[in-house]
């Protein structure tokens, strides 16, 4: 049984129904990015924060 919407309906595609992504991008080379930027940051954020700390 199909159910049919009345009008079009507009919505973000999933990871089980990948849309297309602008520059060639693919999901997997995305998450790691965002992985990678947010351990770095994180990381710098630390070490900005213990030296602050030990030079007060």
């Amino acid at each position: 049984m199909r159910i049919e919407a009345p009008m079009p309906l507009f919505a973000y595609a999933t990871v089980g129904d990948p849309g297309p992504m602008p520059f060639d991008l693919n999901l997997a080379g995305l998450q790691n990015g965002v992985l990678l930027y947010l351990g770095l940051s994180g990381l710098v954020f630390m070490v900005i924060w213990i030296v602050g700390y030990v030079r007060r």
